[in-house]
């Protein structure tokens, strides 16, 4: 019908359709922008590095998994919904570094870990124009009308904009720790978030004003 806009998951089924994007990974694409709430460029760029990474670790993602973020912008939700790594599972730790990559390892019953490292290559974004000028925060990038060909080069680049690399992490231990009382607010925290004797929320961490 005329004056009815295209559908959004139909223009991103058609355009991974012609870049020869598997159907798997197309799939898991459709459940992320889902997530997402839309499919913005970070978690179509994010999809290729989870799926690389995890071919990389030669790990199903129904295993346990671990993940690091260095960006808290789009890229965590990558690792949230293909690894199954999420803050509340105490899997994802998103490190505001400002970078576009990921690290993820398996489980481990040591102190540190192998891991693998997938992140953006600059050198190899620049065979990318629109792509390049949108990563590299551009002011000649127009949003409204080049996000059709970004979306393009996204998909028409898949995987040959990253680079790894294998890395060692160290493993999160569980930690023993007791309830204390805030003598401010009155309410519970566990002690090794207590700074001297005071939860966050009367202290340095403090987000709402009462009313």
């Amino acid at each position: 019908m005329t004056g009815m806009h295209e559908d959004p998951d139909s223009r991103l089924n058609v355009v991974m359709d012609i870049h020869h994007v598997p159907p798997r990974l197309q799939e898991q694409i459709r459940q992320l922008s889902s997530f997402h709430t839309y499919a913005a460029p970070g978690i179509l760029i994010g999809a290729f590095m989870v799926d690389y990474a995890l071919e990389l670790l030669g790990i199903s993602p129904d295993k346990k998994l671990y993940g690091v973020c260095e960006t808290p912008k789009c890229l965590p939700d990558a690792l949230q919904v293909m690894a199954r790594c999420t803050t509340g599972n105490n899997r994802l730790k998103v490190v505001p570094i400002g970078k576009f990559a990921i690290t993820l390892n398996g489980p481990s019953d040591k102190e540190a870990t192998d891991a693998v490292r997938v992140y953006l290559d600059l050198q190899k974004v620049k065979k990318y124009p629109t792509l390049d000028l949108w990563y590299s925060n551009s002011p000649a990038f127009d949003k409204h009308t080049m996000g059709d060909k970004l979306r393009d080069d996204i998909f028409q680049a898949g995987r040959n904009v990253l680079s790894f690399e294998k890395v060692r992490v160290g493993v999160k231990t569980k930690k023993k720790w007791k309830s204390v009382t805030c003598p401010v607010c009155g309410e519970t925290v566990p002690d090794y978030l207590a700074v001297n004797g005071r939860c966050g929320t009367c202290g340095s961490m403090k987000y709402y004003e009462k009313i």
